[in-house]
């Protein structure tokens, strides 16, 4: 017994923790900058581009000239508009549920916020992106599924009162990092809600100028003046 008892802690036992450890650390150090790459061009996918091609729309040169579901809502009808807004959830969701299980939350939060910027400033384009909206709620589904919640229904309460996207969309970016910190969230994951709540409240500066001076649209006149 005191034989088994020494072998079991001799010098190879000693070694095999710190060299399993430093495998760990060597998978984790390639997995993470693997991971943010992907998840940026993932967040690049021109997806209102594409949709747009198809109905003869470019909404980079139509309506507000954003790349963005709301835009494509207004110059190419009510269904374009919906198939970008899946489309750019899903480039928010996938990288950070991809993330989550490859390496926990601190990598599906790193993900997330590659892909918004990849969405905002995407290396394809010069770095002329969309204001990431929906990106950035698709990675909070997957994330912040209660807050997710939360800030669509006061959008939507918001988009029916008022008419007014762009209003929904800046309450949300403000409510979603203090929905985050209210369901007890660690402190670095509110952190990073709150860069990427930041970074699209600033990209719609444009709107909030507009919305100051009373010349913003609304959402009802963009329905009357596309085609189902």
């Amino acid at each position: 017994m005191d034989r088994r008892r020494h072998a079991g802690s001799g010098p190879t036992a000693n070694r095999s923790a710190p060299v399993s450890g430093a495998r760990v650390r060597s998978v984790r150090d390639v997995l993470w900058p693997v991971a943010l790459v992907v998840s940026y061009f993932v967040g690049t996918f021109p997806t209102a581009l594409l949709v747009g091609a198809r109905k003869g729309v470019d909404p980079t040169k139509a309506g507000s000239n954003n790349p963005g579901a709301t835009n494509v809502y207004r110059t190419a009808g009510r269904r374009a508009g919906v198939v970008v807004l899946l489309g750019d959830i899903a480039k928010g969701a996938l990288p950070a549920g991809i993330g989550w299980i490859i390496s926990g939350r601190p990598l599906g939060f790193a993900c997330w916020a590659a892909a918004v910027v990849g969405h905002i400033f995407p290396v394809t384009r010069k770095f002329k992106g969309g204001k990431g909206v929906a990106s950035a709620g698709g990675g909070a589904i997957v994330l912040l599924p209660i807050g997710a919640a939360i800030c669509a229904a006061v959008f939507i309460v918001i988009v029916r009162v008022l008419h007014k996207a762009s209003v929904g969309s800046l309450v949300m970016c403000a409510l979603l990092p203090v929905a985050a910190a209210a369901l007890g969230r660690p402190g670095r994951e509110v952190a990073v809600t709150a860069g990427v709540c930041g970074l699209v409240a600033v990209r719609h500066w444009s709107n909030i100028k507009r919305l100051i001076s009373g010349e913003e649209g609304t959402v009802a006149t963009a329905a009357n003046n596309t085609a189902v």
